[in-house]
């Protein structure tokens, strides 16, 4: 019944959001990798908002039906040379692995300018329970791997200093929920971010 519900009150909405907020962070022609892609929709809609961007995608699970051109990878290590991509963008992806930082280097790696995180932050209280709850919902009839494994923004800034990543854009109201489901699960739960290289 939640997933139903996330399906035709939120998914649609929050794809859209995303879209746009992404197209507007990515430089000028751009070549970009969409780690975690899933289906590619989120990355088919950037491109359809920007043709300048070139977009590729890479996950652990390919789907036959996907938007962008998609390649398997082993969840680790991104199977592309030194600065071979000027983007790399991860959404709602790193909470899903045990230890972000492993994904996050191979960004660093990748990456010619750009590392771009849409994520979760996990400093209020009851955030944990509402992430945890939101990211079952979101994602527990697909199969994917929920270690429920949320950062806070402390967390998250420090990180991006121990790799050397500088700070471009960080921000926390992103519009994804409609009212009243904004009231519960927007808060300041949410985060984007743009690192430079």
């Amino acid at each position: 019944m939640f997933q139903k519900l996330h399906q035709g009150y939120v998914h649609s909405r929050r794809v859209r959001v995303l879209s746009q907020l992404f197209a507007q962070l990515l430089p000028l022609k751009a070549s970009v990798l969409d780690v975690g892609c899933g289906d590619g929709i989120l990355a088919g809609l950037i491109v359809k908002s920007r043709p300048d961007i070139q977009m590729n995608g890479i996950d652990v699970l390919v789907r036959q039906d996907t938007m962008i051109p998609v390649t398997w990878f082993d969840g680790g290590s991104i199977p592309l040379p030194d600065q071979s991509v000027d983007v790399v963008m991860f959404v709602d992806v790193l909470h899903h692995t045990t230890d972000p930082m492993i994904l996050l280097k191979e960004a660093k790696r990748v990456a010619k300018q750009y590392v771009l995180i849409k994520d979760h932050t996990c400093d209020e209280s009851f955030a944990y329970p509402t992430l945890r709850f939101m990211d079952w919902v979101g994602n527990a009839a697909y199969g994917v791997a929920l270690p429920y494994n949320y950062w806070g923004t402390l967390k998250w800034h420090q990180a991006f200093n121990t790799l050397g990543l500088k700070l471009a854009h960080w921000e926390q109201s992103l519009g994804l929920y409609p009212f009243p489901a904004s009231l519960i699960f927007e808060r300041r739960l949410h985060c984007l971010t743009k690192l430079q290289v």
